[in-house]
């Protein structure tokens, strides 16, 4: 039992450490670029992980009370998804608009259509299949 948790306290550090250091944006990383500290991590499976831990990552909040995917959110200069971007949005209002004039359009022709069978039927016109 004791060799198992020798084994996987270790392999649980390391699978943490290396997530983390994935999902640590490049300009947190400490001392040493993003990519070197995977290889530490991977490469020296006990003590990298410990050291990045330690050292590799600026781990003090961010200033104003926010978290630090709201502060990389508020800094892109490109839109990630398409409800990010306010001229995409403007675009679906204007298409949402020109779809509900048109169905109005046709429900009006729709009406008058009915309306106009309505009249034949009732008043006895000869509808298109009785002109023969």
């Amino acid at each position: 039992m004791l060799r198992i948790l020798m084994i996987l306290i270790p392999l649980a550090l390391t699978i943490f450490a290396f997530i983390d250091c994935l999902n640590t944006p490049e300009d947190e990383a400490k001392h040493l670029p993003k990519i070197a500290w995977v290889f530490i991590i991977l490469l020296f499976w006990v003590v990298g992980p410990i050291v990045w831990l330690a050292a590799g990552k600026d781990r003090t909040p961010p200033q104003g009370g926010r978290t630090p995917s709201e502060w990389h959110r508020n800094h892109r200069t490109t839109w990630v998804a398409p409800d990010d971007n306010p001229e995409f949005l403007k675009s679906i209002k204007d298409e949402n608009k020109k779809d509900e004039s048109l169905l109005k359009d046709w429900e009006a022709d729709l009406r008058r259509r009915e309306e106009e069978l309505k009249n034949r039927e009732s008043g006895g016109e000869d509808g298109p299949e009785d002109k023969k």
